[in-house]
């Protein structure tokens, strides 16, 4: 091969030497969700001291990965750290008034412990909130690998620019995906496969608001897609599943389509198994 070709690799992987490995802010945000929620710990504390120390841990990893971020960065390493670490009391408020509507909205659900343990619309909620964090604080790059890390893990696809108000559910959750610019507010129940997108992926659309807005106490049914920035979906709303919307609906509506199904009998049983429509 042309050893050109191996000169430009080089080059290349020499100017990303410095950037973070994804895998660094991977197994930080897993040390914050051990920090915040016990279930998911590996390990047990046995003094106050030693949650501290963990925490202050933390703190060093986030400050080593910022640091070697270098010029990218808003602000100093060490001014953005102590502001991620001072989140952490909000996002744990938040995270259990998220576990809170998961555990009052869905019959399977037993106890809080169960939803933090399995449920994996939780754990997305839970990644995005401090993705979201870092997003607000302008840190680049860090907040989408966070995103996409929890992508993987559970189906769920949350933007860390989206704003979500409180008490956030997400049911089972498979396919969901909620854009940049969404704006989602308090007690909102999202079931698999909604989408919340926007009506073209025009590049010049890039820095304004192109998904939807849903407010407060709305239930979005499996597989409904609502697209467009000006779309607003009114408080008290159902939207069911898989309604089409790009355009807004008022307050206190139900929203939903009936698919013609038919249903005959055949005579003969045997028929079933050869049939014509």
């Amino acid at each position: 091969m042309d050893a050109a070709f191996f000169k430009h690799l080089y080059e290349e992987h020499q100017q990303a030497s410095h950037q973070v490995p994804g895998s660094a802010i991977c197994q930080f945000i897993d040390g914050v969700v051990q920090l915040l929620f016990p279930p998911l710990s590996e390990r047990r504390f046995h003094s106050v001291e030693e949650v501290e120390a963990y925490a202050d841990g933390l703190q060093s990893d986030l400050h080593g990965l910022l640091a070697s971020m270098g010029g990218v960065l808003p602000a100093p390493a060490a001014e953005l750290t102590e502001a991620v670490m001072n989140y952490l009391p909000l996002i744990r408020r938040l995270l259990v008034q998220d576990a809170s509507a998961i555990l009052e909205g869905d019959p399977a659900a037993r106890n809080l412990d169960e939803v933090v343990r399995t449920y994996p619309g939780f754990r997305a909620v839970m990644v995005y909130r401090l993705a979201h964090v870092l997003y607000r604080l302008k840190i680049p790059l860090l907040p989408r690998v966070l995103s996409e890390y929890a992508h993987t893990k559970t189906g769920i696809e949350i933007h860390p620019g989206a704003l979500i108000g409180t008490h956030f559910c997400i049911d089972h959750g498979t396919g969901v995906v909620i854009g940049e610019t969404t704006i989602i507010g308090n007690h909102v129940k999202v079931y698999q496969g909604v989408t919340l997108g926007a009506l073209s992926v025009d590049k010049a659309m890039a820095f304004i608001k192109r998904h939807p807005t849903i407010e407060d106490n709305v239930v979005i049914y499996a597989g409904a897609t609502i697209l467009g920035g000006n779309t607003v979906i009114g408080a008290n709303s159902v939207i069911g599943g898989n309604v089409w919307l790009t355009e807004s609906v008022p307050p206190n509506s139900r929203v939903y389509h009936r698919p013609q199904i038919k249903v005959s009998r055949a005579a003969d049983p045997a028929d079933v198994l050869n049939f014509s429509i």
